[in-house]
């Protein structure tokens, strides 16, 4: 089993406070090796026009990860 795949799980379930603020747990920050003043990009999947699944991607990897999901698209249709 190749422990460098890529995959999505459930790192930890996050509450809304009244002021609409979540916190990122720390295991999770120091997991992602977020700092103070990170930007982190909102992603938000729609279906139905509704939001369905909302990511956070850092920033400065932002231009990657379109590139990898977006790419293949873009191929296929300029077929």
């Amino acid at each position: 089993m190749n422990n460098d795949a890529e995959c999505c799980k459930v790192d930890a379930v996050v509450t809304i406070d009244s002021r609409g603020q979540i916190v990122l747990p720390k295991d999770v920050r120091e997991k992602a090796k977020l700092k103070p003043n990170d930007k982190l990009a909102i992603v938000g999947c729609e279906r139905d026009g509704e939001i369905c699944c909302i990511m956070m991607i850092k920033a400065e990897k932002l231009g990657d990860a379109v590139s990898k999901v977006l790419g293949p698209m873009l191929k296929d249709i300029l077929k």
